[in-house]
Order: C-alpha cells, then sequence, then structure tokens
C-alpha cells in the first residue's frame, strides 16, 4: 500500500514540478529522489511497516510476492531513470509530465501485483495503458511515433473489450469479481466461466504480446521515442506478466487442465515467432522488439509450469532480462544509426561501453555466468517438472539456441567489424551505472541466491 499511494501522489507532485521548477535538472533529481522514496517505503513495507492503513475489503492483498515484485520494479525505475533521464529532454518539450506518467504507471503496476478482484486488475491494465499510449506518441515530430501511438490505442482498446467481456461472463458464472480459488472452484465448469477465462486469456496474451497477438508489438516499439520503449518493453511486460500469473494461479488453478494447452500452443507460437523473425531483422531496436516476444515466451513457460520453481524463476528472470534490456536502450538511445552497421568497430572507440553492451546480449542470449542464463534454466527445470512439459522445454531450448545468433551479430560488429562508429557522448553517472547493470548481472548469474534470499527472509 505504501508504494500504491506514494506513486500516485508523486505522479499529482512532478505534474506540477513542470510550473514550479524551471531547470531540467531539478525535475529529473525530483523524479529520481520520488522513485528512491518509493523504493524505501516498499522494502519497509515488506518488512512490517506500513504508512497507510486502507481496508481494501479483500480487493487487494499486498503479500511477499507481490512486495517483492514491486521492490525489482522499482529498483529497475530507478537504474531506468539514471541511465535514460537525461535523454528524455530530445523527445519534447513536456518534461515533468512524462515523469508524472510514469508514475502513474507505477501506481497501476503496483494494482496489477497485488489484485485480489477482477475489477482491480481492470483498473490496474488500464493506469498502465492509458499514459503508454501518450508516451507512445510524445514525439509529435516523428510520423511514425504518431502512428505507434494510433495502432497501440486502437489494438489496445480492443483487448480492453476482451477482458470487460470476459470479466463479465466470469461474474455471470460465479456471482462475484473476486480472484479466490474457492470461489471459482468447479467440478463441471460451465460454458460461461470457460468462455470468460478465455477471453481474459487473449486480452492478458495482447498486453504481454504473446503470439499470435503480437502484431503490434515491432510497429509500437519501433515507432516509439527509444527512451520510452525500454520501460515498455522491460518494467511494463514483467507486470504483465506478473498479473497473468496471479490470475490464472489465484483465479483459474483448479482449472489447469482446461488452459494448459492453450498456454503451451500460445508458448511455443511466440518463441518461434520471436527468434525466427528477429534473424532477418536489420535494424537494432527492431530486432530488440522480436527479441522482447522471444522473451515473452520464455516467461510464458511460468505460467504453464505454476509451481514454485516457475514462481522463483519468473522473479529472477523479469530482474535479468530488465537490467540487461534497459542497458542496451539505453546505449541505443544515444546513438545516431540503429542499424547493426552503426555498431561497426564500437569496441575500439568505446571498450567500456562495448564490454558492458557484450554482458547485457550475452544475458538475454542465455550464455552462462549472466543472470539471463540462471533465469532461463530455472523457466526450463520448472517445465520439465511437469508431467507433459518435456517437448515444450526442448523446443524452448532450440529457439533460444537460435535466438544466439542475432545477438551475436551486434557483439561481432562491435568487436570483428571495422567501421566508424561513434561512441555516444556520455556522463560519469551514465557509465558508472551501466558498469554497475552490467555487474549485477553477472553477480546474480553466479549467485542468484542474492536475490531469491529476499524472497524468503
Amino acid at each position: 500500500m505504501n508504494a500504491l499511494i506514494l506513486s500516485a501522489v508523486l505522479g499529482v507532485v512532478m505534474m506540477f514540478s513542470g510550473i514550479l521548477l524551471k531547470q531540467k535538472s531539478a525535475i529529473r533529481n525530483l523524479a529520481i529522489a520520488g522513485i528512491l522514496l518509493l523504493l524505501v517505503s516498499n522494502i519497509l513495507e515488506t518488512y512490517g511497516t506500513v504508512f497507510f492503513k486502507v481496508n481494501t475489503e479483500g480487493m487487494m492483498y499486498f503479500d511477499r510476492f507481490a512486495l517483492f515484485f514491486n521492490t525489482i520494479v522499482l529498483l529497475s525505475t530507478l537504474l531506468y531513470l539514471l541511465l535514460t533521464a537525461r535523454d528524455m529532454e530530445k523527445v519534447g518539450v513536456n518534461y515533468a509530465e512524462y515523469f508524472a506518467l510514469i508514475f502513474f504507471i507505477l501506481c497501476g503496476i503496483t494494482l496489477v501485483s497485488s489484485f485480489k478482484s477482477l475489477l482491480i486488475l481492470f483498473l490496474g491494465i488500464e493506469i498502465i495503458s492509458i499514459p503508454l499510449y501518450i508516451l507512445t506518441g510524445t514525439d509529435k515530430r516523428n510520423l511514425k511515433s504518431n502512428e505507434a501511438s494510433l495502432k497501440y490505442l486502437l489494438l489496445g482498446a480492443f483487448s480492453t473489450g476482451l477482458m470487460l467481456m470476459g470479466i463479465a461472463l466470469i461474474y455471470g458464472a460465479r456471482g462475484t469479481f473476486s480472484t479466490e480459488g474457492a470461489n471459482l472452484v468447479t467440478d463441471k465448469p460451465s460454458a460461461l466461466l470457460l468462455a470468460g477465462m478465455i477471453l481474459l486469456l487473449f486480452s492478458m496474451s495482447f498486453k504481454a504480446s504473446a503470439a499470435p497477438f503480437h502484431f503490434w508489438t515491432p510497429d509500437v516499439y519501433d515507432g516509439a521515442p527509444t527512451v520510452f520503449t525500454s520501460f515498455m518493453a522491460t518494467i511494463v511486460k514483467a507486470a504483465v506478466f506478473i498479473a497473468f500469473i496471479r490470475l490464472f494461479d489465484e483465479a483459474f488453478g483448479t482449472l489447469r487442465s482446461q488452459w494448459q494447452l492453450w498456454i503451451a500452443v500460445i508458448t511455443a507460437a511466440t518463441l518461434f515467432i520471436g527468434n525466427i523473425t528477429a534473424v532477418f531483422q536489420q535494424s537494432v531496436k527492431r530486432m530488440l522488439a522480436y527479441s522482447s516476444i522471444a522473451q515473452a515466451g520464455f516467461m510464458l513457460l511460468s505460467l504453464y509450469a505454476m509451481n514454485t520453481d516457475a514462481k522463483e524463476g519468473i522473479l529472477l528472470y523479469v530482474t535479468a532480462y530488465s537490467f540487461a534490456t534497459i542497458g542496451i536502450f539505453a546505449v541505443l538511445a544515444k546513438m545516431n544509426d540503429y542499424t547493426f552497421d552503426g555498431f561497426n568497430g564500437l569496441a575500439q572507440k568505446d571498450p567500456l561501453l562495448a564490454g558492458s553492451l557484450t554482458v547485457f546480449l550475452l544475458s538475454l542470449a542465455g550464455i552462462p555466468l549472466t543472470a539471463g542464463f540462471l533465469a532461463k534454466f530455472y523457466m526450463l527445470k520448472a517445465t520439465v517438472a511437469t508431467p507433459q512439459g518435456l517437448w515444450l522445454a526442448i523446443f524452448a531450448i532450440l529457439m533460444a539456441a537460435v535466438s544466439v545468433y542475432y545477438y551475436f551479430r551486434v557483439i561481432q560488429a562491435m568487436y570483428f567489424k571495422e567501421g566508424d562508429a561513434k561512441a555516444p557522448e556520455t556522463t560519469p553517472v551514465f557509465r558508472w551505472t551501466l558498469v554497475i547493470l552490467a555487474a549485477l548481472i553477472i553477480l546474480l548469474g553466479i549467485f542468484p541466491d542474492l536475490l531469491l534470499h529476499w524472497f524468503y527472509f
């Protein structure tokens, strides 16, 4: 509850900061201080210190899983702002409003991580989505940004309609919006309940950019300003997956036999389409868009398995994926050429930048000694533990092998190709943050208990 109330208040504070503060550095520092306040308050709540005691009438429940995930999100957002907050100045004149929208999105993320009612899930998803539609179209001088915003809005509205229809059908079948398992236990589920569940599955698959509901992702990620694509592809995607898992674990856990095959098919299609299509991209930014679809496929394995390893794995996965992708997009936002040729010879011009990027790419590819490797290992271990999950795990391994090709294309360009890639201008804070991110990825790849220990203790 601490993070929920404070993020909403800080969103309003950032709106007025654009009027009261004239220097952009002051606005930026206020936003970073706000994220630090949210992070500290959420950690305090994890250990029992609650600032705001609100009776939610059972519609929300801030358990250890939700609070731990919120900590990961807020830490990722802090690193995101340290790396990219300056680059937001290039997007447009409404600098303070960008931070306000980010705080409102964090408010929505807090809702979807701790909902116990389908109404709270809907509110959380919409509070996340509406600011994202705005952020996608903030570069008003760029027609691709305008097109991406409109496409995101129209398709997002369609998926919201599916979600509302699904919620209505479930309410009609069970007479409650609660996601408590006891309320949805039934020996013979009605057609109304199954139809509502399938509509929610399709709607959440759209939000998570899972195939075949992924068509909006490449255009929206490519058209949106790079600094906001980073936020959408990492922190927001992670929040959607946590909501996805909580929904199907708590509301439809007793109906697993009805939906597990659907999830397996969607997972396999997402892994195949994301990885194979990424191979043929000529733009690094667009390649990362398809890569995010492929990574969504791996995250879906936790939904398919839904066991202890899956829950631990998804927390490690969203951490590793968010850290690596935020770092890559932070560098990409400072470059003028987004093609693979734009990275030719970068290692010679800026070894530190190239080295950090290499760690991030190796983690996304799942190479040992990186957090990405152990995250994928947890997903595969959880999948194999299910009665019929072996084929899906083998398929995921094959697709992970495919992903190595397009990630290594960037590494090859930086180290083994001659070119006139210009090293982007960076500040000491940016470089140190990038190094810390790379170090954290290696550290979690060797000692994952540094993260998972907090989950239990």
